[in-house]
């Protein structure tokens, strides 16, 4: 979960303010497309926050602004504090992007890019912070190897530490394992959720809902340029998931018999399968009268199963109504 107190100079806790505020945001571009309408948005210390929604949702215009590589048409965004504009440097100083992406000069050392990275943002050379960054992406082994030599994974890495070599307090994953197999993106989680540990804060967008189901503290959805749904995921999987018991049948049956219409009864298409959906949050799932009246409907079942609803069914449904 969000990390929202620290202790103040006195040893007593404050709440934080959030470290990025994103109020009333629109963007517009000159063929008039309008990207974003009107999106507010806080993302609080030490969170994993998962921005999902379809290609051409707002999601890369919305991160371009927020690491000032867009203009806003309205509205602002603060970064620990910094206006993007008016405070430029200071806010940028504070992000680390690491873009979908793979760009890094081929020819040269994991150090050395690195290294170069940090230069950009006008910090002085720090070897130690650079080791460190290194090594806690599994990189230090392969700090003097050329990047044309690495592997697409490692190459991803390389991009982090490209992000880190500033010490960033904030970090922007665009799709951060595209391209990337299942071994390599379980690796990369790991990678994340340290780097959470370590009090970063990171957002990510990301095409794989697993992704966000596995790694995110809370989730946003952005469609057609509006952000439609921002919650925890706990809570998001409480209120929308829903829970399915499938019974499997002895006898096919031609359709639900009489007297259980109105019960949420789904016959399978081939007439074995009855399948009950219920909201777990209610006093009485229903289910044990439902077992009592099928019993003596005379319909008896082999087996029965419970399934849980997936970010994926919450993340479409949501997305189909909000065209």
């Amino acid at each position: 979960m969000a990390v929202d107190k620290t202790r103040n100079t006195h040893g007593t806790n404050r709440s934080m303010a959030p470290v990025i505020s994103v109020a009333n945001l629109s963007k517009t571009y000159a063929s008039g497309f309008q990207a974003l309408k009107g999106i507010n948005l806080e993302i609080q210390d030490s969170e994993i926050f998962a921005l999902l929604g379809p290609n051409g949702a707002g999601k890369t215009t919305l991160i371009g602004i927020i690491c000032g590589i867009v203009n806003p048409s309205e509205g602002a965004v603060s970064v620990a504090g910094h206006d993007i504009i008016a405070s430029y440097r200071a806010a940028r100083s504070m992000i680390g992007l690491v873009p979908q992406e793979l760009a890094t000069d081929a020819f040269e050392t994991v150090w050395a890019t690195a290294s170069f990275s940090r230069g950009l943002f006008g910090k002085k050379a720090n070897p130690a912070h650079i080791e460190k960054v290194l090594k806690e992406l599994s990189l230090w082994d392969k700090k003097d190897s050329k990047i044309i030599t690495l592997s697409g994974g490692m190459k991803r890495r390389v991009m982090i530490a490209k992000a880190l070599s500033h010490e960033p307090q904030i970090l922007f994953l665009d799709e951060p394992t595209a391209g990337v197999d299942v071994e390599l993106r379980k690796d990369m989680w790991e990678v994340v959720r340290a780097l959470r540990a370590s009090g970063v804060t990171i957002i990510l967008t990301t095409h794989y809902i697993e992704e966000a189901e596995q790694m995110a503290d809370r989730i946003g959805v952005i469609n057609h340029g509006e952000l439609i749904l921002v919650e925890d995921k706990d809570e998001l999987m409480r209120k929308l998931g829903r829970k399915q018991l499938t019974l499997n049948l002895h006898n096919r049956l031609a359709a639900i018999p009489p007297g259980l219409e109105g019960r949420g009864l789904e016959l399978s298409a081939d007439g074995s399968e009855l399948v009950y959906t219920y909201d777990t949050r209610a006093q009485r799932t229903g289910i044990t009268t439902l077992l009592k009246d099928l019993s003596a409907a005379g319909i008896t079942f082999r087996d029965l199963n419970t399934t849980q609803s997936s970010l994926e069914d919450i993340f479409v449904n949501l997305v189909r109504q909000s065209k």
